[in-house]
């Protein structure tokens, strides 16, 4: 009896898990590369033969190809899980206060204040936050006194001439600006404002809050959550 041996299935054999699904694009390669080996082999120098270190050292080469491709499969599936996951966690945001960068200040109806903040980008022996009407005129301001760097936050009640302001411009809100210096040299700053989270949607793979007042903000762009 002729036993006939096929080298091709031979090799795949030692080189492929039984155990291990492969995909496609894996089967493809693989095949690919185990024919030219097995072609290499066949049309060898049979007085300077392949020797085994050279033969294992191309199967390990394809075999970490192979697993290259099966990472990336397994870091796209839980880079998917971890976008539902963040889109869950969101869901708990609606109705809660968060800090992002902004100049309103919007006033709380139930305590009757502003609150709103700034961060400041070095040390100030001097800091006044001014509060700007719907027309953009200056109708309070707030001496805050020295302020070291970092991020601060400063409360704010609105007078009787300031409320009218904007009652008579369609309840337009109101906005501030700080004024920082260190001796005659002014300190740069960053307002921040604070809003309402209302909805939380889904933009391809990022999250995205619908606030009140700034309306759609990417989550990366909250710097606290009150």
């Amino acid at each position: 009896m002729t036993t006939t041996l096929d080298p091709l299935a031979a090799v795949r054999a030692s080189s492929t898990p039984a155990t291990k699904p492969t995909t496609a694009n894996e089967a493809g390669s693989a095949e690919r590369f185990l024919k030219l080996l097995v072609t290499q082999m066949q049309n060898q120098d049979p007085l300077n033969p392949m020797d085994n270190a050279q033969i294992t050292s191309q199967m390990a080469q394809i075999n970490t190809v192979n697993g290259i491709s099966t990472l990336n499969t397994t870091v796209d599936g839980l880079n998917k899980q971890f976008v539902q996951l963040q889109a869950l966690q969101g869901a708990s945001l609606v109705g809660r206060e968060i800090t992002l960068q902004g100049d309103r200040l919007v006033v709380n109806q139930d305590s009757g204040q502003g609150r709103a903040g700034f961060e400041l980008s070095g040390s100030a022996d001097r800091v006044r936050v001014e509060v700007l009407g719907p027309s953009g005129r200056v109708v309070d301001s707030v001496e805050l006194g020295a302020q070291g760097v970092g991020t601060h936050s400063f409360a704010w009640v609105p007078d009787a001439a300031a409320a009218a302001e904007v009652a008579a411009n369609n309840g337009s809100g109101y906005r501030f600006r700080v004024l920082a210096s260190a001796g005659p040299i002014a300190v740069p700053s960053t307002p921040l404002m604070r809003d309402v989270v209302q909805a939380v949607t889904m933009a391809g793979d990022h999250l995205q809050l619908e606030t009140v007042v700034s309306g759609v903000v990417p989550y990366s762009a909250v710097k606290a959550f009150n």
